[in-house]
């Protein structure tokens, strides 16, 4: 029982709804166009959960053993960091994590395929594959890609086209183009999530030789960009509810710019990294109300 604290913080429960955003959109896409099944859901849910457990898992474990989970760290500490958890113990979980993982990935799968359409099936496999590399390669390993500025890149991609497009097509088994705006939309702002990481934490990362898109920006230049990330959304977001208004709900994601706004303001002002840590929170879950108010405003559009 003395473990069970440690591995829920080292579960990062805070970054679990920011994950499943993408598949709130694509869920709510196919709900309105008549495609949704519950049960397909229920285990993306799931599957998405589990995979974002992992990569935290694989990322403590991946800066403890690098040394960059260190005193000037700002953010909270880490399990390894703390020693409440040892390297030994994070690699059992993260094997654990690997086939819990897998599992839901097949029951993904097979909720979505059945036993038939086996080249969908296949790719799909494939996509799991490549999202469970994915989540423990970011700090794991010599050529981890997180510490090569390749960070935000994969979070764009696998938080936002795939998460939003690739679980539309688990439940209509074709690809939209309605779905491209929220889906950039979406991968820009989990991307910022991440870039404000980084900012928080770009005096530790950079003295541990960790390479993320701050780092080699700077503070001052990783804001603007912080700012272009959150901006190129909210446009891609206005144009969307523009583009393909039906009645006034789908303007309900507007709603979610007047904190999207008040954070920008917050990051504009901040010089000192360690207030950035609260923004964090701020800007992951209003991203899931985004997401939210997205699905809800096409949803309602069935009634």
């Amino acid at each position: 029982m003395d473990k069970v604290k440690p591995w829920i913080s080292a579960f990062r429960l805070r970054t679990l709804p920011l994950s499943v955003s993408g598949i709130i959109v694509g869920g709510s896409f196919a709900y309105y166009n008549g495609f949704f099944k519950f049960q397909i859901f229920f285990f993306a849910i799931l599957a998405t959960i589990s995979l974002q457990i992992l990569s935290n898992l694989a990322n403590d474990y991946g800066d403890g053993v690098k040394g960059t989970d260190n005193e000037d760290r700002i953010g909270p500490m880490r399990a390894i960091q703390s020693g409440e958890i040892t390297p030994d113990e994070m690699l059992v979980g993260i094997r654990t994590s690997v086939l819990i993982t897998i599992f839901l990935i097949f029951m993904v799968v097979l909720s979505a395929f059945g036993m038939v359409n086996f080249l969908y099936s296949m790719l799909f496999f494939i996509l799991g594959g490549l999202s469970i590399y994915a989540a423990i390669k970011y700090t794991v390993g010599s050529s981890a890609y997180g510490y090569k500025a390749l960070g935000d890149l994969m979070v764009f991609i696998f938080f936002g086209l795939l998460s939003v497009i690739g679980s539309y097509f688990l439940f209509a088994r074709q690809i939209d183009h309605v779905l491209i705006l929220p889906a950039f939309a979406i991968g820009l702002l989990s991307a910022g999530v991440l870039n404000l990481n980084n900012m928080r934490d770009i005096k530790s990362d950079a003295k541990s030789d960790k390479i993320t898109v701050a780092v080699k920006l700077g503070f001052e230049r990783a804001k603007i960009y912080h700012n272009i990330l959150i901006v190129t959304s909210l446009i891609l977001v206005a144009g969307f509810s523009i583009l393909y208004y039906r009645s006034w709900t789908n303007l309900l994601p507007l709603l979610a710019f007047i904190p999207f706004i008040k954070h920008l303001m917050i990051v504009h002002k901040t010089k000192d990294q360690k207030l950035l840590d609260p923004q964090l929170k701020v800007l992951a879950l209003t991203t899931f109300a985004l997401a939210i108010l997205i699905g809800l405003g096409h949803v309602f559009n069935t009634f």
